[in-house]
């Protein structure tokens, strides 16, 4: 995902992405907001937002009607993506008014539009609020009608009308009631949470500000050329930089802002989230905590800033979070997970070992969870600094002297990470050759190799991905592939395959170098290209043979964001193919996985439950009912439950299905080799 002289590191340990929402404040009393206009340095930010985005962005846009109107539709949903602020009338008006003028105001870098547009939206998520806190005030649910809410209502038209508005907010309060009804809660103390929550919530609206304004508006902006373009203030810019140092105590996640929500964009290894294993990207998180007992914070709608900030504490201490958990499609219960604030932990993060025995064979396990390098000791020549490729090496050196009869190098859930040395440990597995190659938006084309002849192991080999697995992570598993070196098992990777950097906006007003008055953008610069010619973007990775893991593919992955740059192709570089992996051999092994995994008890009960869970998941409503209720939320669960992994259980044969019916294929691969 990195390489030393194109790319910034965007590890971050709890970063941010610009909000669309408010910070926390005092209670207060509801009041007209008054309307927010752009500032001076805002509109400076503008005009040199412009210019990168025309000049040195990968994709080349022409600024006309057609990129206003992606603007507008990308705008209104950041703002309203559950349709649940505005009526089809307003949307057709602002349509009309604001629709074709995005692309003049984008050249003049303007965002007077975008401020019109945000101050009604305002308005309406205020008037929303309102109703629903009134309405918790006194309202009687009866949870025996069978009311049905849509969850995902991005295809769903705008209502018509005021009378179909409220009443999907009435089925919004029930299902938040239901929710808090489900985890045991009793009616008084139901009703005196959600009032409060609802409460909070005006509060974040009565005290919007031009940056809420100005960052909703910019991510409409930037996401249209793709969707990991995106600008930061000066102080996201900061708090960036203090998660790129590492040295912030905290939970270890990146997180962002969509809609009224903190989504867990990254789980750092090494942090506390990552060594927990139950916080996973997509999540939601709604609520904080401090401490085991304190009252849990709605933070629902809360600027980004200040969501982290009320994450973040000292080493040790307990954070309890109240999440959505993105496998169950928002449809089971809000849990709540427990934390110990930690800084990132080196050695959790590096590269581990295993050997498991399957019919007698002995077979290696090397698990990355990222691909990392110390680049401040590497270059001061640091004798012994931590690298991928260096514990990789010596895992190799361990398990050829065990002698192992395969491998499978594990890179599930491994978002990326250093550039080089996804290349290095390529080498490990190949003969000299091409790994990657890297395509500009000039069209020069960069190709980056390994140039060592040795080959460090040359057994049978398979490279274990799931939808999680990406940039460097696909750079690896799609380079293996093209050799035929290895055979590629799991699900599609997630499908990025594009590079960025971060670039300041000069301001004349801050005098010393480096200096950030303005802001920083982050932008997408170029590509990554298989070696074969196709780019890794978009498509990902498609494994030799399929293994499906609890992940939910519909929400997660490259091809799930709008702007996504697409699939295309250039020349292939010149390599030798190994060999070991042939149409042939996949066929063989595709077989001989069928026939074993058919008569795998544990596996087909594995696939029963995720057949489950994605039918519940694939349903677009709810029944707002206390048994339908519990009892869906009860099923995925229990589901969950039975096949998470335990971070204090070592992956085995007993706690990891996925990794043992890998192992099993590469016996067969072994046996075939034979």
């Amino acid at each position: 995902m990195l390489g030393k002289s194109l790319l910034c590191i965007f590890l971050a340990f709890a970063t941010v992405i610009p909000a669309a929402a408010g910070a926390p404040a005092k209670s207060s009393p509801v009041r007209t907001v008054k309307p927010l206009v752009p500032t001076a340095a805002q509109e400076e930010a503008g005009v040199h937002i412009r210019q990168f985005l025309l000049d040195r962005h990968y994709r080349k846009v022409s600024p006309n009607d057609s990129l206003s109107v992606e603007i507008f539709n990308r705008y209104i949903d950041i703002l309203d993506g559950r349709r649940s602020y505005f009526i089809a009338g307003e949307v057709d008006s602002l349509r009309q008014l604001y629709g074709n003028r995005l692309d003049d105001e984008f050249l003049a870098g303007k965002a007077d539009a975008g401020f019109a547009i945000y101050n009604l939206f305002v308005r309406r998520a205020g008037e929303k609020v309102l109703f629903m806190k009134n309405t918790a005030n006194t309202v009687k649910f009866n949870f025996t009608v069978p009311d049905t809410l849509d969850l995902d209502r991005k295809t769903d038209p705008w209502p018509g009308d005021r009378k179909q508005l409220t009443d999907l907010w009435t089925k919004e309060l029930k299902y938040q009631w239901l929710d808090l009804k489900s985890s045991g809660k009793r009616e008084r103390s139901i009703r005196a949470e959600l009032v409060k929550n609802l409460a909070g919530r005006l509060n974040l609206l009565n005290r919007q500000k031009p940056e809420d304004a100005f960052h909703a508006y910019m991510s409409a902006l930037t996401t249209s050329f793709d969707p990991h373009t995106s600008y930061f203030s000066h102080d996201e810019f900061e708090n960036f930089q203090i998660g790129l140092s590492r040295s912030l105590e905290g939970i270890g996640a990146r997180l962002q802002s969509e809609n009224d929500y903190i989504v867990v964009n990254e789980v750092i290894p090494g942090g506390p989230a990552f060594k927990s294993r139950v916080l996973k990207k997509g999540d939601k998180i709604i609520g904080v905590g401090q401490g085991k007992t304190s009252e849990i914070i709605d933070i629902t709608g809360w600027r980004i800033n200040d969501a982290v900030g009320l994450i973040r504490g000292k080493k040790g201490s307990i954070v309890r979070l109240k999440v959505l958990p993105a496998s169950q499609a928002g449809r089971g219960a809000a849990k709540i997970i427990q934390l110990v604030r930690d800084k990132i932990n080196l050695e959790e993060e590096a590269a581990s070992k295993e050997v498991i025995r399957i019919n007698g064979r002995k077979i290696g396990i090397i698990a990355i969870p990222s691909f990392y390098l110390d680049f401040t000791a590497q270059k001061n020549k640091e004798g012994n600094f931590n690298s991928t490729s260096r514990d990789v090496l010596r895992i190799l050196g361990e398990l050829n002297a065990e002698g192992v009869d395969g491998i499978v190098l594990d890179l599930r859930d491994n978002g990326g990470g250093s550039l080089e040395e996804a290349v290095n440990v390529t080498g490990l597995f190949i003969p000299q050759g091409p790994v990657v190659q890297i395509s500009s938006a000039s069209g020069r084309t960069v190709v980056l190799g390994d140039k060592d002849v040795r080959v460090l192991y040359g057994g049978p080999l398979a490279v274990l991905v799931n939808r999680y697995s990406a940039s460097a992570s696909e750079i690896v598993a799609a380079a293996i592939q093209d050799y035929g070196r290895g055979v590629i098992i799991g699900e599609r990777t997630f499908g990025k395959g594009t590079v960025q950097s971060l670039v300041n906006l000069p301001d004349p007003s801050v005098s010393t170098s480096g200096g950030s008055g303005l802001g920083e953008i982050k932008l997408t610069m170029a590509k990554f290209y298989r070696i074969s010619g196709g780019s890794t973007q978009h498509k990902g990775v498609e494994p030799d043979i399929f293994m499906p893991s609890m992940i939910d593919t519909a929400t997660i992955g490259e091809d799930t964001y709008t702007s996504s740059l697409p699939w295309t192709t250039i020349p292939p570089s010149m390599y030798q193919i190994t060999g070991e992996i042939t149409p042939e051999t996949v066929a063989f092994l595709r077989q001989r996985e069928r026939d074993r995994s058919s008569g795998n008890l544990q596996y087909q009960d594995y696939l029963r439950d995720l057949a489950t869970l994605d039918r519940i998941r694939k349903k677009k409503g709810i029944v707002l009912q206390d048994a339908a209720f519990k009892s869906e939320a009860e099923e995925i669960k229990k589901i969950e439950k039975k096949w998470s992994a335990d971070r204090e259980a070592p992956k085995s044969s007993l706690n990891d299905v996925l990794l043992t019916e890998s192992a099993s294929v590469v016996v067969d691969l072994e046996e075939r080799a034979r």
